[in-house]
């Protein structure tokens, strides 16, 4: 039988550094008040002793988890198969890790999925909660407000009032779709369609809405909506094509329901770009750049998305700012602009 060697104490530190257990303790937990000579002893004695801290005894000192929730309204096998939850993810947890923060992940696909959640984050397991792809009449936002949880959105919420007080990070959905539009009436198209994503969530509603800003007078039979997934944009495409006179080009909400409306104009016999153009939106490098052919879309840098709501989380429960005073004077809303990607379909 191997022996296990017993994990270092404070005392062991404490005795190593040549200094009190008071002063260990305050220089692991983060206090301050400790002259920086001492404080360079401690952390020397912490490594060279391979000591890890108590988390639930720092707990009680602190009041601190270093944990935070990120929470998911999608169901598993949404956010599993779509790669735009993937690079948010990977954006939050590098803020994170770097932060020494635990990523919990938690997920939501029905109504007692949003009870368990909301217990989970009013029990103080968790300092703040990261939240996204949420859906308008969602319960999740009134019951991490009842839990008093320092919270950040991705994406603009809609909450049917005001929205003072709220934190979020989004990308100019509106503008780029603009950009997307006016790029394809510059290359002569006139029978524009779009293919929305679910208009129960804000980010879909402003691409339609900037859409229409551009097409005004654009015939709503060219308006079909999917739910961001690639099924949903080739049942949209056969739909459009379907209609006559069929469209000459196509918009789709993100690159998921574009790659899905490229194989069915592909079965169908349509040349892209030459006679129906397309654009996505997401610039999801494994997607756009390997569709037939290359997809022209709307660049939102995801993984920046979720780094900085991160960072407006961070920065709250630190003390240096809170999230409004971080996302911008007299707003919650911190929006990142998007760029328009030129490649062969369009």
């Amino acid at each position: 039988m191997t022996d296990t060697a017993p994990r270092p104490t404070l005392e062991a530190v404490a005795a190593r550094a040549g200094v009190s257990r008071a002063t260990v303790s305050r220089v692991v937990n983060g206090s301050h008040g400790v002259r920086e000579r001492l404080a360079e002893r401690v952390r020397r004695a912490v490594e060279e002793l391979g000591y890890v801290p108590n988390q639930a005894a720092r707990s009680l000192v602190t009041k601190r988890h270093d944990a935070i929730a990120v929470i998911v309204a999608e169901p598993e096998t949404r956010v599993f198969a779509d790669p735009f939850f993937a690079r948010q993810l990977r954006g939050i947890s590098k803020e994170l890790t770097a932060h020494d923060n635990q990523l919990v992940l938690l997920l939501t696909e029905d109504r007692d999925d949003h009870v368990r959640v909301g217990r989970y984050v009013a029990g103080g397991h968790v300092d703040g909660a990261l939240v996204f792809s949420l859906h308008i009449d969602d319960p999740l936002p009134e019951l991490i407000r009842q839990a008093g949880l320092p919270t950040v959105y991705g994406g603009r919420p809609d909450f049917g009032g005001g929205q003072d007080g709220v934190v979020y990070v989004d990308s100019d959905n509106r503008g780029g779709a603009r950009d997307a539009v006016r790029h394809l009436l510059g290359l002569g198209r006139s029978r524009i369609a779009h293919i929305t994503g679910a208009l129960d969530q804000t980010a879909a509603v402003d691409r339609l809405d900037g859409f229409r800003d551009v097409m005004a007078d654009a015939d709503p039979r060219l308006v079909v909506e999917g739910d961001f997934t690639p099924a949903s944009g080739e049942r949209a495409m056969r739909e459009l094509l379907d209609r006559r006179p069929g469209p000459d080009a196509v918009f789709a909400g993100n690159d998921l329901m574009a790659a899905g409306a490229l194989r069915v104009l592909r079965e169908h016999g349509r040349r892209v770009p030459d006679d129906v153009a397309v654009v996505g939106f997401d610039d999801m490098l494994p997607i756009a750049e390997q569709t037939d052919p290359p997809l022209t879309t709307v660049r939102q840098d995801i993984e920046e998305m979720g780094r900085l709501m991160a960072r407006l989380l961070l920065r709250d429960l630190n003390g240096t700012g809170t999230p409004s005073e971080a996302a911008g004077a007299g707003s919650g809303g911190l929006v990142l602009p998007t760029t328009l990607i030129r490649r062969a379909s369009a």
